[in-house]
């Protein structure tokens, strides 16, 4: 079989390619050429690839020029129509510079619908698409501690593992699309997290009890998590960097005011998501719309009069 898959993945032979440099996929991309990988890069901004074209990786004009550079092609961007773009422009998007088996990974938190188009669109070409959107922030990307969410083939995903595991840790979990799924229920956990922190810290503080001494006395119980590890200090030192909640606000919105419907035909109803993402949609109306997620206490704060 000719083509990149299923040949073993070397830094020696494996040319990748990356599209999509802002917090998250700059810090993804930086590991891998770190790790001695061969790196094509696409931004529609040029100015954002001076620091990893600094570190050896090749600029190009597009992103089907980076295709044609490339065996395998990770894209990191904003919003599902930055992905169809992308990858499925006719003339200038991913697919239409893809070699024969070649393979397009797409690790923006995106739609399930979008992702099987992607795959199927794929397979016609002979090439092969994984969903893979990740968990874990702008410190998991920058240590690689990065939970991944693969889905698609289940051969391709075991194949890509060699470059999942400089970014993080992959599961497998189905075919084409359940990788989204997975991120939009990863997102409706972790929202409600942090909506129990913030209103937590602001409890703990108007009863008189020290913000760090709270945290410290609780995380080692039921109420620790990686959301409070991630984004509890952050709250208490005001630290509002690392992300944008707009995207918070659209993965929530993926699923709930996306009409999803079970096996069983029922619609899935998640009162919870939605109080979230009216919560998180609050920032932007006070100020607070290019925080982190962390940022939500701000919302909680104006609530209760702060």
């Amino acid at each position: 079989m000719e083509g990149p898959y299923p040949n073993p993945i070397t830094p020696t032979k494996t040319r990748v390619g990356w599209i999509g440099i802002g917090v998250m996929g700059g810090a993804m991309a930086s590991r891998l050429l770190q790790a001695g990988y061969t790196l094509t890069i696409y931004a529609r901004n040029p100015s954002k690839c001076v620091p990893l074209q600094s570190q050896g990786a090749h600029v190009v004009n597009s992103p089907a020029q980076v295709a044609e550079s490339s065996d395998v092609v990770f894209t990191m961007l904003g919003h599902p129509p930055d992905v169809r773009s992308v990858v499925l422009d006719e003339t200038s998007g991913v697919l239409s510079g893809l070699s024969p088996h070649g393979v397009t990974v797409d690790m923006t938190s995106s739609h399930p619908d979008l992702a099987r188009e992607i795959f199927t669109a794929a397979r016609v070409r002979g090439c092969w698409s994984v969903d893979a959107p990740v968990s874990g922030g702008d410190i998991g990307a920058r240590d690689g501690k990065l939970a991944i969410f693969a889905a698609g083939e289940c051969t391709v995903v075991k194949w890509l593992h060699p470059l999942f595991e400089i970014l993080g840790k992959a599961t497998y979990v189905g075919q084409a699309g359940c990788g989204q799924s997975c991120k939009i229920a990863n997102q409706i956990t972790i929202s409600s997290n942090l909506v129990g922190l913030s209103e937590g810290l602001v409890f703990a503080e108007q009863a008189g009890l020290d913000a760090q001494q709270f945290l410290g006395a609780i995380k080692g119980g039921a109420a620790g998590s990686n959301a409070m590890e991630l984004f509890g200090e952050r709250m208490i030192q005001r630290n509002w960097g690392g992300g944008f909640v707009g995207y918070m606000v659209k993965d929530l919105g993926m699923g709930v005011d996306v009409v999803e419907k079970a096996e069983d035909d029922k619609i899935v109803v998640l009162p919870g998501a939605s109080l979230s993402k009216q919560l998180f949609s609050a920032m932007g109306a006070i100020g607070s719309g290019m925080y982190g997620p962390q940022g939500l206490i701000t919302v909680i704060e104006r609530i209760n009069g702060k």
